[in-house]
């Protein structure tokens, strides 16, 4: 049986379509905002250069914290498939504003735009991963994850390169913005073929407090530990992959002393890893969840992540990248790194959801995500604290690495002793 069948199947194929597509609509259009503001920014804004980036990944990741717990709630209450079509108006809404804000260059109307564009992902990310086990066998969940494990990373691969060949056109933003519009319609359009999927617990009483929401959420997904520990190793997994890529162009700058296309390079290689990862996961498995990967996952992470740092805290610049070993030594690691990734990831995911109750399905997947934003904003203010107590970029990797060996290689050993 092929690896994508799924694909083929009314089952899966338009919900891997609309997240795909949405994935790709929000990297695009933040990657096109982040560039230009900040080769252009007397043009948009009086604030300092060096906040317009990170304010705008800010921006994007509050409503995680904030909303998660109310869309985990809403998805399980309510007909997830009529809940997809309601996000993608609000996705196709958004956009429009977005044309209008990048037409008169109006940046704290694009500011609300990319809060908006984070609730969008918020509301989708409990209905995304709730919906797969409702519409999928359970010998299929590793198959699903895996697929949209890799869809999302290449969602992001190409909107951060479309992000960047737009905002360097000459009408960039109306390009980003009518671009946005034309996909958020086409999975406006995909999502009405998705099969309908019924809550599984209607009756449920729901509060729009969000702080009570939110305390809830966690409350049932610390309620089951094997969930949890597999939620707390899915953060750490973002946690890990996020220092990466953020740290990357800077990475390339100083110490591969290469340009914007080693950067790509680079992400192109990660997305790569972590797609063979995930498929290679589903082979390994044989359709089965296999707890034994994850282990295998976090002790391949660990290895190659070392490696991968001590490498290049030893790189010396050379004036053809490609003429030197080390730096082949460099590519190699990093891809490896993001194979055990999937194999690391994509078991727990398919845990997380084989494991958790029907009826609150989607609010486990809600404390995920508020666990996940979580982790990566403690991995990027730990980055910031390391730099700036002037410990170089190789030895901030070393860190993660070894972080990853102690936590993640425990936490795989724990659930694999609960499930297996």
């Amino acid at each position: 049986m092929s690896a994508f069948y799924l694909l083929k199947t009314k089952r899966f194929a338009p919900l891997f379509t609309v997240q795909f597509l949405g994935a790709f609509n929000d990297n695009i259009f933040k990657n096109t905002l982040a560039i230009l503001v900040t080769f252009h920014a007397a043009s948009w804004t009086s604030l300092p250069l060096g906040i317009l980036a990170p304010l705008i990944g800010a921006i994007f990741i509050l409503p995680f914290f904030i909303f998660s717990g109310l869309a985990g709630a809403l998805a399980d209450k309510y007909d997830k498939a009529t809940l997809t079509r309601l996000v993608k108006l609000l996705e196709l809404g958004l956009m429009s504003i977005a044309t209008l804000g990048f037409y008169m260059h109006w940046f704290s109307l694009l500011l609300v735009v990319v809060f908006g564009m984070g609730l969008h992902s918020t509301l989708f990310g409990p209905i995304k991963y709730a919906i797969i086990p409702q519409h999928m066998g359970e010998n299929e969940l590793v198959m699903a994850n895996a697929l949209v494990e890799s869809g999302t990373f290449g969602a992001i691969l190409l909107g951060t390169l479309g992000g960047g060949l737009i905002a360097a056109s000459t009408y960039g933003g109306i390009i980003a913005g009518v671009m946005g519009m034309a996909i958020a319609l086409i999975g406006y359009v995909c999502s009405r073929y998705i099969p309908t999927a019924p809550s599984l617990n209607a009756q449920m009483n729901l509060s729009y407090n969000i702080f009570s929401q939110t305390a809830q959420t966690l409350k049932l997904a610390y309620a089951n530990k094997t969930v949890f520990l597999a939620i707390i190793a899915i953060s750490w997994f973002w946690l890990y992959g996020a220092l990466l890529l953020s740290q990357f162009p800077a990475f390339v700058k100083i110490v591969l002393e290469g340009d914007e296309t080693t950067v790509t390079l680079l992400l192109s290689l990660f997305t790569v890893g972590i797609g063979v990862g995930s498929f290679l996961c589903e082979k390994l498995s044989h359709h089965t969840i296999r707890p034994s990967l994850i282990i295998l996952g976090a002790l391949g992470m660990t290895f190659f992540g070392i490696d991968f740092a001590l490498t290049s805290s030893s790189f010396v610049p050379v004036e053809v990248l490609f003429s030197s070993s080390t730096f082949w030594h460099i590519l190699i690691d990093l891809t490896l790194i993001a194979l055990f990734g999937g194999l690391f990831s994509v078991p727990l995911y398919a845990i997380m959801q084989s494991q958790s109750d029907p009826a609150f399905r989607s609010r486990i997947i809600a404390a995920n995500n508020i666990l996940n934003a979580l982790f990566m904003v403690l991995g990027a203010v730990l980055t910031m604290v390391l730099l700036d107590a002037s410990w170089r970029i190789p030895e901030v990797f070393l860190a993660a690495a070894i972080g990853t060996g102690i936590i993640a290689t425990w936490i795989a050993w724990v659930v694999y002793k609960r499930i297996d």
